[in-house]
């Protein structure tokens, strides 16, 4: 027998208001429209549900513990209530957010973890990708928010893309690095340490390419090739091993004495870091959220790096 909750909620309003009339208040109904409905109800079962002709009413054993189902009922009904209330505020729901490897672990996750600090209700399932694979999950709605370095002649007509970051790369290294301490740095010392080379389908790896024939290095050692940030940040700490990486993740880890820059200008890549969404992408509080947050702190990690390196430039 299939039993509607509305009339579990029923009982329970009934039997923690103390009466009809208390849960007739209660649901929003009137108390003769109550008691034609637990009449039915009972017939339908078969079972009765208070105790005849006692005042007040007395609910029996049976009528009670349909009532824990009722309270049930009523606090799902309540919790879903709330949701709803949070969904449309922007503080509940969930994200499907992409972007390459580097920046996501170096750059957005201690944004996404700041976020989620200050909205718990709002769950990320982040993944990694680059940008045909993110443009791809957006089309096909398997994703709502992207952040990848991409040219605008990439941006199809039906991607939002803001800016965020301007495109700029450097050499990283170990803190502490020798040639870290070399003001004027001459190309061919770099050539004599070995290489962490990025993973040959990230960009990073041709702009890596790219850098070396700038400086005029031809030939170079690559001692690692692919694996994530923290991968590549163990094994520069542990060698004196070098590599290219946007500057927002060195100048973001550089602050926790983690890396270092070495002084010589490579060139920025044509690539901006943006914020891509779909334009057909349905309306939704919480992305609308996280898209405002992240542009006021990458706005902020903006400001900083640029006022670093007006510094740097009038030492």
């Amino acid at each position: 027998m299939k039993i509607d909750p509305r009339q579990l909620e029923m009982l329970a309003a009934i039997v923690d208001g103390g009466g009809l009339s208390e849960g007739a208040m209660a649901l929003g109904k009137t108390q003769p429209s109550l008691s034609r409905s637990v009449s039915e109800l009972e017939k339908r079962i078969g079972v009765a549900l208070f105790e005849p002709g006692k005042r007040p009413l007395q609910p029996t054993e049976f009528c009670l513990q349909l009532v824990q189902h009722g309270r049930s009922v009523r606090q799902a009904g309540d919790a879903a209530s709330d949701f709803i209330v949070r969904f449309k505020r922007g503080q509940a729901g969930a994200l499907r957010l992409a972007g390459p490897p580097i920046f996501m672990d170096g750059v957005v996750s201690p944004i996404l973890a700041a976020f989620q600090s200050e909205y718990p209700g709002i769950r990320i399932d982040q993944s990694y990708g680059y940008v045909q694979k993110i443009l791809d999950g957006l089309a096909s709605d398997k994703l709502d928010v992207g952040i990848v370095p991409i040219r605008a002649t990439q941006v199809p007509d039906t991607i939002d893309a803001t800016q965020v970051l301007p495109g700029r790369n450097v050499i990283a290294c170990r803190t502490g690095h020798p040639l870290s301490l070399v003001a004027e740095l001459d190309p061919s010392a770099i050539a004599q340490h070995s290489w962490i080379a990025p993973p040959p389908d990230s960009p990073l790896y041709h702009d890596l390419r790219n850098v070396l024939d700038r400086i005029g290095v031809k030939d170079i050692k690559v001692s690692f090739s692919g694996g994530s940030l923290t991968s590549v940040l163990n094994i520069l700490h542990e060698s004196d091993a070098l590599t290219v990486l946007p500057y927002s993740v060195v100048y973001r880890l550089r602050r926790q004495n983690t890396l270092a820059a070495l002084p010589i200008t490579i060139g920025d890549p044509d690539r901006r870091l943006c914020v891509l969404t779909s334009e057909s992408a349905p309306e939704f509080p919480a992305r609308k959220r996280l898209l405002q947050y992240l542009g006021t702190e990458m706005a902020a990690l903006r400001d900083l790096m640029d006022l670093e390196t007006r510094r740097a430039s009038s030492s």
